[in-house]
């Protein structure tokens, strides 16, 4: 198979689909690999080290898009790279598409074949593609909203574990997940007081048993989040429903009983943002203000580590690229339940039921089409 990755152009966006190292793998299974020029240059991964790998480095992306029979990515496509998707062509790459009509429109208009990483399952019911960057957004999130507390980022100046004599600040994290766990770690290592709030009891009494009195657990109600947030000096969000769009869990009405100067860091934003007043940003122009609480949320925001993020993700991609590549899309999906899940849209179809849901498209079985 002939397996394309070209650059990322999101704003700011430094990481790329494939590795050297997968690129060897891949060439020694028979397969080739056509890498758009610099796509790993800002992270360090030069087109030398792509072409001693077996690579050929392409300079022009829309030959990339034309002559392979996959894509691999990172991020969504952008509209402008959707228009050079061809019919039946493979793209497997990050896509949350429930928030995000125009670009399902666009790839229903291609005639592609689309497969989310965030929604690749496997045996233990949890994603095994979005988990590494859920482990980095998580980390990021506390480094994020710890810098906005600054006084000079516009946050209310507040050291997030204190010092001797002086109250840490209160971190709130919604969520139990992947993200949240990481970020309760490590607002936990530097002193703060954290809380976490779940709808999962079974999963707070893990946290409670692991962690013990240094975390603070609370089972989700509006009550309680409502009181939490208006005692909160940084509140991450780090809910997930599997390919459908976030539930709102903090109004704007409760914006006005936080303290000034709060933060909100949204994880969450990908798939639509789990705070009512929340809208995309870029690592640009990362924050804005709205009801004097400051808001983070960055839609890549594992794009900031990108070295890290890169060799993170692809370790967890390439045994299903080598999959795909080896056994072709029909057998490939056939035979992995847990792949068949990745598929959003399929030559025209939404396959992924919250996609179609959200957007009041037809749903499509994939095993009904595949005939499984």
């Amino acid at each position: 198979m002939l397996i394309g990755v070209p650059k990322e152009i999101k704003n700011n966006e430094y990481r790329v689909g494939i590795t050297p190292a997968g690129v060897r793998e891949l060439v020694a299974a028979g397969h080739q690999l056509m890498i758009e020029s610099n796509a790993g240059a800002e992270i360090g991964l030069t087109d030398l080290l792509y072409q001693q790998a077996g690579a050929e480095i392409v300079s022009e992306v829309n030959k990339v898009y034309a002559r392979a029979d996959m894509i691999v990515k990172v991020k969504e496509p952008q509209a402008q790279e959707c228009t050079m998707l061809r019919s039946g062509q493979i793209l497997f790459t990050f896509l949350h598409l429930a928030p995000d009509k125009q670009q399902t429109q666009a790839l229903i208009e291609s005639d592609a074949i689309c497969i989310a990483y965030e929604t690749v399952t496997d045996k233990q019911g949890g994603l095994p593609l979005l988990a590494p960057m859920s482990e980095v957004a998580g980390r990021m999130a506390i480094q994020a909203g710890t810098h906005a507390l600054e006084k000079t980022q516009g946050g209310m100046g507040i050291l997030l574990g204190g010092v001797p004599g002086v109250s840490p600040a209160k971190v709130v994290v919604l969520g139990s997940g992947v993200v949240g766990l990481n970020a309760a770690r490590m607002a936990m290592g530097l002193g703060a007081d954290v809380t976490v709030i779940d709808r999962s009891l079974a999963r707070l009494k893990q946290l409670d048993e692991q962690y013990g009195p240094q975390l603070k657990t609370l089972y989700s109600t509006k009550e309680l989040i409502e009181q939490a947030v208006a005692r909160a000096d940084l509140i991450i969000g780090a809910v997930l429903v599997a390919g459908s769009s976030a539930p709102k869990l903090i109004t704007r009405a409760m914006l006005t009983k936080m303290k000034k100067g709060a933060v909100l860091v949204d994880v969450a934003i990908d798939q639509g943002g789990c705070f009512e007043s929340s809208h995309a940003t870029t690592h640009e122009d990362p924050t804005y203000v709205e009801a004097g609480i400051i808001h983070y949320c960055v839609t890549n925001m594992p794009g900031a580590v990108a070295r890290t993020s890169t060799f993170a993700l692809t370790n967890a991609t390439l045994p299903f690229v080598l999959e795909l590549a080896n056994k072709g899309i029909k057998q490939a999906l056939q035979q992995n339940t847990h792949l068949r899940q990745g598929v959003n849209v399929y030559r025209g179809q939404v396959t992924y039921k919250a996609v179609a849901d959200a957007h009041a498209y037809e749903f499509s079985a994939i095993e009904s089409i595949l005939k499984v």
